[in-house]
């Protein structure tokens, strides 16, 4: 697509792409309140997203410090990703060294409170701040964190990018509980709570250009998105059950809103919810086997 494209929206282009400067900006944001939500899923002591487990697990047993474990793990996961055959990305080196060093800092600073009341909080905000994170860094487009890579990785070999994520996720908390890490309500919580936040600041952050064509789509695809979704409710039971029903649904091709990103429709059937930790992973059009 070209600046001579008939199908680019004049002046949307300079909007939304926002260049690399901006796109850059929004990364670091992203991954430095990665590392400070994490400092505080630690403090708050009421247990962790999986592989913070295994990071927790680690440093007990090394003595290193959790944010160095999490950039070596996260280095070595990139390393994993040589016979995936996936391509990483200037966001994906910065993810290594950035979120480890920030995480490192921020439990230098965060105490640990000895009252329940403000456990609780600590993990509220560390799980929000971890979703905000999760869209800043992914909507910059520039590309995936190590977690989410694996995944997808695994999925171009014909296996689930959610069933490769429960797999890795389960091996990954089952280790991480065996050396010592922290497992409780806040994984649970964790675990519910990250995929619709992810979902809802991704699509709120992406930046890229758009065409006619592609936001006309995008607007009728949300449209019917929501039409299915039905009128919302205040009832909290209400929405947990219907998020379960959806995330364990075997329809995987159940249409759900979608976005325009370079000028490239996305397809919420090749959308799965994948850790880093938890974060969500789009595939385009024929990227990944059905």
């Amino acid at each position: 697509m070209t600046a001579a494209d008939p199908t680019v929206v004049r002046g949307e282009l300079s909007v939304h792409s926002h260049g690399l400067r901006f796109r850059s900006a929004q990364l670091f944001a992203g991954l430095a309140l990665f590392g400070i939500s994490i400092s505080l899923l630690v403090r708050a002591r009421l247990g962790l997203d999986p592989w913070d487990v295994l990071h927790q697990g680690l440093a007990q047993r090394t003595g290193i410090q959790i944010g160095w474990i999490v950039d070596i793990v996260g280095a070595i996961v990139v390393l994993a990703w040589i016979p995936l055959r996936q391509k990483p990305g200037f966001g994906t080196f910065a993810n290594v060294v950035v979120v480890g060093i920030v995480a490192n800092a921020a439990l230098s600073i965060v105490p640990a409170p000895p009252a329940l009341a403000l456990r609780v909080i600590l993990l509220g905000t560390g799980i929000a701040l971890n979703g905000v994170a999760t869209g800043l860094y992914i909507g910059a487009g520039l590309g995936p964190g190590p977690r989410d890579g694996l995944m997808t990785g695994l999925g171009r070999y014909g296996l689930s990018i959610r069933r490769a994520r429960v797999m890795i996720e389960l091996g990954v908390l089952a280790t991480g509980f065996a050396l010592g890490g922290n497992v409780g309500v806040g994984t649970v919580v964790y675990a519910v709570a990250i995929g619709p936040l992810a979902d809802f600041f991704i699509l709120r952050f992406s930046i890229g250009p758009r065409t006619r064509q592609g936001t006309s789509r995008a607007r009728k695809k949300e449209q019917v998105a929501r039409s299915r979704r039905g009128p919302r409710t205040s009832s909290m039971a209400q929405w947990l059950s219907r998020f379960v029903s959806r995330s364990f649904s075997s329809r995987a091709g159940q249409s759900r809103a979608g976005s325009v990103h370079a000028g490239t429709r996305w397809r919420a059937a090749d959308a799965e919810w994948v850790a880093d930790p938890g974060a969500i992973a789009w595939a385009r059009y024929g990227e990944l086997p059905a």
